[in-house]
């Protein structure tokens, strides 16, 4: 019978040599799967049989016709390719709004379009926070099918930075027209930005100030042989006025930049998120180019140059566009550094993640969305005149606008 010692001497061994083998095997199988890439494991994640099994359930359970909506959408953007789809949704977004204005007249006040910019809001922020940011995030699953998702931490706080980043752009960019125009600004909604665009009114002149006034008065005889007064006009400063309109335009054209790059993004995320931000910008180009049309006329030019330099602005979208569609095509994107990426080196990306920098654009402009769609009217909202009832009433349908504008992306996203 073996003695105490001889067993106590042959378990240390066995401990030895379990903690040998672990030593060696278990740092193995580790490393092995920590050179993996974030798709990489994603995709090896698809073959579990419990995601293979609510796949195959989801495919069962999916309707085989694609809706009206998928059909429409299908319609309006035919293309296989990303960025001619693009293209074709800064068309749709650059081409009524600016035909339209033909058809606007030249004394239309900014402050009437108060209602249409809370409905456009409501669609920017729906289009925010329904579509670009699940997608940001969680990316988009196809339809009929279930997808898991490796959470990234390091991934999620550098998409947080560039929503911040889009955010604190537009911020810099208001505050600079601020400051050059003294204070005026740049406004979204055009409810109160055309202060800085109306001519000021003739003051009261007393004293040597009304006789120089009066020495431009001149007496003309009427037909009965009795005399009228007759009022030079004044001269108007309309260089000031001129200035403040072109700052205006270069905002906008700023502004459309943004959009153009919003488009080429989200088309290369998804179809489904291309056309449902191309839907939310018209809905916001429209009264922003109304408004901006009216504030170029009451700075002293004509409709046909008004008409001409928003032509001119929209141009911004297109250049956007291409800017967008050539960093997703020589940037990258996550989709693309999958496909060409090595095995077994782990990710590559920026800062040690599975991101590149065409993934950036998405959050970017998600960034000035939240920020058209909430320092650009929230404002505006909070002011209030004397008139309580009228007030009420001006509120309520700017939250119904809203709530509608908001509810069309919540049925497309639900749908």
């Amino acid at each position: 019978m073996p003695s105490r010692g001889y067993k106590l001497a042959l378990a240390i061994l066995i401990v030895c040599f379990a903690y040998t083998v672990a030593a060696k095997v278990v740092p193995e199988k580790l490393g092995s799967i920590g050179l993996l890439s974030t798709q990489e494991v994603e995709e090896q994640l698809q073959h579990c049989p419990i995601v293979e099994a609510l796949t195959a359930r989801n495919a069962l359970t999916h309707a085989a016709t694609p809706s009206y909506l998928q059909q429409a959408f299908s319609l309006l953007f035919p293309f296989e390719s990303p960025a001619i789809n693009a293209m074709m949704g800064t068309l749709y977004i650059s081409g009524p709004p600016n035909f339209l204005l033909a058809l606007c007249p030249t004394d239309i006040d900014p402050s009437n379009l108060n209602v249409m910019v809370a409905f456009a809001v409501g669609g920017l922020l729906g289009d925010t926070l329904f579509h670009l940011l699940p997608e940001i995030f969680l990316g988009e699953v196809p339809e009929g099918t279930v997808r898991a998702v490796l959470v990234e931490p390091n991934k999620n706080l550098l998409l947080g930075v560039a929503i911040m980043v889009g955010f604190v752009t537009f911020v810099a960019m208001d505050k600079g027209l601020r400051i050059a125009t003294g204070g005026a600004g740049h406004s979204h909604d055009h409810g109160h930005s055309n202060d800085s665009s109306k001519i000021d009114e003739k003051p009261t002149t007393t004293g040597r100030s009304s006789e120089k006034a009066d020495s431009l008065r001149q007496r003309k005889p009427d037909t009965k042989g009795s005399t009228k007064t007759a009022v030079l006009a004044e001269p108007k400063d309309k260089p000031s006025v001129k200035l403040s309109a072109y700052l205006n335009i270069i905002a906008d054209f700023t502004h459309n930049i943004t959009d153009g790059l919003a488009l080429s993004s989200s088309f290369y995320a998804s179809p489904t998120i291309g056309a449902t931000t191309t839907l939310a910008v018209f809905c916001h180009e429209i009264p922003h180019e109304v408004g901006d049309f009216a504030l170029l006329i009451q700075g002293g030019m004509s409709k046909k140059t008004a008409m001409g330099l928003q032509f001119v602005t929209a141009l911004g979208a297109v250049l956007g566009t291409v800017i967008g569609i050539a960093v997703q095509e020589f940037g990258g994107n996550s989709a693309s550094a999958a496909a060409s990426a090595v095995s077994g080196v782990g990710n590559v990306g920026l800062a040690g993640t599975s991101l590149v920098w065409g993934d950036l654009l998405l959050p970017f402009t998600a960034g000035t969305f939240l920020y058209v769609g909430t320092v650009g009217v929230i404002p505006e909202i909070l002011e209030t005149g004397p008139d309580r009832w009228k007030e009420l009433r001006s509120m309520g349908l700017q939250f119904l606008a809203m709530a509608a504008g908001a509810g069309i992306m919540l049925g497309i996203s639900w749908s």
